[in-house]
């Protein structure tokens, strides 16, 4: 191994050692403070379950403090005397925090399907191996074991003596039939197996059975020569699936509002989902659930009347959206004929009183026009469509349950609440007030989406602490019969938090929330400080310069991103993203760059390869670099089945940087191109160009 190699890996090993240790110390901390953070959840996932087990108690020790409370007013009433001086809580009534919500998001999670659905179609693999092969043991244990439902083990094997990969089914189909009396040893078991296997498959050149139940397969090299021939003639070709209509919710800003950190990771997370699903060839609908409706708009039309009196004319000039709101809110709280016209305008508002209506508009389009610089800058295409867009759907939504499904409303405290199945706090579609909650628009927004966009797929990118209010909701959806789930996809994308060096939330030095373009701007300065301290300023153009500087600054804020799990927190540092070593966008850049720099430098032709290529029908592979790089290349499109199915886009990330590292090996061992006696460059057989 090279001495090169040993530095990047032990940077590998320590930066994935480092993660690991952060991860314990947040995981003891969560536990000593008595946390429950979502981090913990998923690493303890009985502590979710008591969880949701103590929130269900909680909502019903408050039903009961109210029966008690109302029985002893009866009492008292009736000239009864208790039998205790002393009441199961030290109020007649349960704290408001243990009560249903009134008015905000409210969820108690219903049980998740407990079969998994492949809602991903494929009718070509492409030059996938690893999902041909999933497809064809399932097959195959479907026909040996009819009937027993057994989760399919498959995977790479780390050991080449054992094959490429490797089938583990045998043994827990072989404790299954024993808990059923059937006695069969597990290497019995795979005999079975690969009995149901059809005989020749193209890509496999042997499969072995082990007496222990492993079931050992060896790629075909000859297969895996042909198809980078083709990859390196006609280009990559992604898996072929049946076309879904797609809607992805993601970034949700709120207006009057600058976008902050926060919205970060769903707009990063969202548009790259987005991109997946286009790539693949569906259907996108890029959606961005803005808050451009509520009372805050009341006091924000005052305050646009008084500081820009001809709004009507021209667009005012809000320099600082945030300071804007700010002074708004503080007016209401501090000057009492202020709330009154803002309570005032809001109901102008809701009457679509027209000055009012373009009041309105206006502080819609100075926000937008703040979250498109965000947008422009991390190139992020989506349509705005907001809380306001569903006023008149929440009324219809109400006017559907009461005459399709009136016996799923009940009434509590003067509110129209309703329990999907397997929850145990209520979602609250109508307030005692007759107005309307988040509950009530998010239903709406589902409705829409399923019935009239009619939506396959209906994917919520938004942060963690939203999952029981959105499971919440979807299990309403299912009860209401918007949508089967084992057709229909309605999912939740959950992430965890952006944090600081400390640990914590990440926030300014004051304790503000940092603003999403002054985070952005920090990264096109770090990366021109990068760029310079690298001498890039003397070999580029002013052009040039500025489209890597950019490169540079949006990709290592996007890939720092997605690479990390993203139900787990991370904590945001610059000088990590622009490392050039270990997984980061960097080094990936790096790669690409040197790539393209092998035939500037060389003054190879494209028409050289091209004819290279094509008197070469079966690149001969017989480096192990250039065979490792080549398997690597041809697990992309199972890469993308994967990702498809979990939705998890670290994955992704692992693929893009394991090619890197395997490219940087296989251009530290082989020629790619090889300069001869005379100024003859040739093209190395077992290097080939295309790999780029």
């Amino acid at each position: 191994m090279s001495a090169n190699k040993e530095l990047q890996q032990g940077y590998s090993d320590y930066s994935a050692a480092s993660d690991q240790a952060a991860l314990l110390n947040r995981l003891i901390t969560a536990m000593q403070k008595g946390e429950l953070t979502d981090e913990l959840l998923e690493h303890i996932p009985e502590l979710g379950d008591a969880k949701k087990l103590n929130d269900k108690l909680k909502y019903r020790k408050s039903i009961l403090e109210k029966s008690i409370a109302e029985q002893a007013a009866k009492n008292k009433k009736n000239g009864v005397k208790a039998t205790s001086t002393s009441s199961p809580s030290s109020s007649t009534s349960a704290p408001a925090e243990k009560k249903a919500k009134k008015d905000g998001k409210t969820g108690g999670a219903p049980p998740k399907q407990a079969k998994k659905v492949d809602y991903v179609t494929v009718e070509d693999y492409g030059s996938s191996i690893f999902g041909r092969l999933q497809s064809l043991f399932k097959k195959a244990i479907e026909d040996a074991f009819p009937g027993l439902d057994v989760p399919l083990l498959l995977a790479e094997t780390p050991n080449p003596q054992f094959g490429d990969y490797q089938c583990n089914s045998a043994m827990p189909i072989a404790a299954k039939l024993k808990a059923n009396k059937i006695n069969k040893r597990p290497g019995d078991v795979a005999k079975e197996i690969q009995a149901k296997l059809p005989t020749k498959i193209d890509f496999v050149e042997k499969i072995d059975v082990m007496p222990a139940g492993f079931i050992n397969i060896f790629l075909n090299t000859d297969y895996l020569r042909r198809q980078i021939s083709l990859l390196a003639s006609e280009g990559v070709k992604l898996p072929k699936l049946t076309r879904k209509r797609v809607l992805v919710d993601f970034s949700s800003p709120n207006i009057a509002k600058e976008m902050h950190v926060g919205h970060l990771r769903s707009t990063i997370i969202g548009d790259s989902i987005c991109r997946l699903f286009e790539a693949v060839g569906f259907d996108v609908l890029r959606v961005n659930h803005i808050g451009d409706w509520g009372t805050q708009f009341g006091m924000l039309i005052a305050h646009l009347y008084d500081r820009f009196p001809d709004f009507l004319k021209k667009l005012p000039d809000i320099s600082d959206l945030q300071a804007f709101y700010k002074e708004s809110k503080k007016r209401f709280d501090e000057d009492e004929q202020f709330k009154k016209r803002a309570y005032e305008y809001v109901v102008k508002l809701q009457s679509h009183d027209g000055d009012i209506v373009k009041a309105w508009n206006t502080i819609c389009d100075v926000s937008k026009k703040y979250n498109q610089i965000v947008y422009n800058y991390l190139d992020i295409k989506i349509k705005d469509v907001g809380e306001s867009f569903y006023q008149d759907k929440m009324i219809e939504l109400v006017k559907w349950v009461k005459t399709n499904k009136p016996d799923m409303l009940r009434e509590e405290d003067g509110r129209q609440i309703m329990f999907p199945t397997g929850c145990d706090i209520p979602l609250t579609v109508v307030k005692s007030d007759g107005g309307f909650t988040y509950d009530t628009s998010d239903l709406a927004a589902l409705k829409y989406r399923m019935l009239e966009e009619k939506c396959d797929w209906n994917i919520y990118v938004v942060d963690s602490g939203q999952s029981l209010h959105l499971e919440t909701v979807y299990a309403a959806g299912r009860d209401f019969g918007w949508y089967d789930e084992s057709i229909q996809r309605v999912e939740h994308v959950a992430f965890g938090l952006v944090l600081g060096d400390d640990k914590k939330k990440f926030k300014t030095r004051s304790g503000e929330t940092v603003r999403l373009l002054d985070l952005l701007s920090e990264g096109v300065k770090r990366a021109t400080e990068k760029l310079i301290e690298k001498g890039r300023e003397t070999a580029m153009s002013e052009e040039q310069l500025v489209a890597a500087r950019d490169a540079v600054a949006f990709g290592c804020v996007k890939y720092a991103d997605l690479s990390h799990t993203r139900t787990q927190d991370y904590v945001f540092s610059f000088d990590r993203m622009l490392e050039d070593r270990g997984n980061t966008a960097v080094y990936l850049l790096y790669a690409y760059t040197r790539i393209q720099s092998i035939f500037e430098k060389d003054e190879v032709k494209n028409v050289d390869l091209v004819k290279y290529i094509a008197s070469t029908p079966t690149l001969p592979l017989d480096h192990p670099g250039e065979f490792k790089l080549a398997k690597q290349l041809l697990k992309l499109s199972d890469c993308v089945l994967l990702v498809l199915d979990s939705l998890m886009l670290h994955q992704m990330c692992d693929y893009v940087y394991q090619l890197a590292t395997l490219f940087h090996d296989f251009y530290n061992e082989c020629y790619v191109i090889e300069n001869k006696e005379g100024g003859i460059k040739t093209i190395c057989p077992y290097a080939s160009s295309r790999f780029v």
